[in-house]
């Protein structure tokens, strides 16, 4: 990881003590392979009672983290932002490297013949990242919905699941939300609308699941509490139900939301086609690695 000094910077010891707890999460998420955000920085350190939670403290620790990063004390990798990147075409130094990428990018469709298409959908962008390791080491598509999904983009999944449907396999829909009024509401409400558009072509329905954040995860790891939005026209229900807290589901660490992603989703497998599927994958990669073999530039 590098870590270079751009500017000189004295901090003081209660700086210096949050900046060595930062570290110590840093460190956790990078031993897991994991880039952490300043965002999720923040909740972890709030779930361990080392800063208040409140719109200050976030702010001080963005720049405070930013402060130690010019002064050499983080990793510039460890760090990301997921929102802002840069993008380009990719380029060769010799046409072998063609052949070995193709090679390396073949991979059969691994939900071929099951009975269910899976899809995750996650309501914050900033986890989409977190999310995509997983659901490509099940070979399952995922999507960000950045809050409720658009129209545009809901009636474009109803017609990939009134085809999947049409084929004779079941849409799942595994949802991941922040737990407050709305996150809890876009779960109802991805479900409605899908409902309404697959149910006008085809009389089935799909199955949409929530899997987080829900009340047993928020008991059983304790992510650090925010207020209510009372002003969302959808705070009565909820705090009927739940009271005026609410928790974001940033709060999670990665691996946990691994295994909350991973354990729904192979619940949907059938590991005897799975097998089958795979098994062929590897004859048919011996035989692009023999057809490499053989060509000469």
């Amino acid at each position: 990881m590098t870590v270079i000094p751009y500017i000189e910077k004295r901090f003081t010891a209660a700086s210096m003590g949050l900046i060595e707890a930062a570290g110590e999460v840093v460190e956790e998420y990078t031993a897991m392979d994991y880039k952490i955000t300043v965002r999720q920085l923040y909740y972890q350190l709030v779930a361990r009672d080392i800063v208040p939670n409140s719109q200050k403290s976030y702010k001080r620790l963005v720049s405070l983290i930013g402060d130690a990063r010019m002064a050499g004390m983080i990793s510039w990798e460890a760090l990301e932002d997921r929102t802002r990147n840069v993008k380009g075409l990719q380029h060769w130094d010799h046409p072998q490297q063609v052949l070995r990428a193709a090679r390396h990018s073949y991979r059969r469709d691994k939900w071929e013949g099951q009975p269910y298409m899976v899809e995750v959908w996650v309501e914050k962008e900033a986890l989409a990242s977190v999310v995509a390791r997983t659901c490509q080491r099940l070979d399952v598509d995922y999507l960000s919905c950045r809050g409720y999904m658009s129209l545009s983009e809901m009636w474009a999944a109803s017609q990939r699941f009134v085809e999947a449907i049409e084929n004779g396999r079941q849409p799942v829909i595994i949802h991941l939300g922040d737990h407050d009024p709305s996150g809890i509401d876009m779960t109802r409400d991805i479900f409605d609308r899908l409902d309404l558009f697959v149910g006008y072509h085809i009389s089935n329905e799909t199955e949409v699941k929530r899997v987080a954040l829900n009340m047993d995860q928020v008991e059983a790891y304790g992510p650090p509490p925010n207020p209510a939005k009372i002003t969302d026209s959808r705070a009565t229900g909820y705090i009927k139900q739940f009271g005026k807290v609410s928790w974001e589901l940033d709060a999670l660490p990665p691996n946990v939301l691994d295994a909350v992603i991973s354990e729904n989703v192979l619940a949907y497998r059938d590991e005897s086609i799975y097998k089958e599927v795979v098994a062929r994958e590897a004859l048919e990669l011996a035989a692009i690695d023999r057809a490499i073999k053989g060509i000469r530039i």
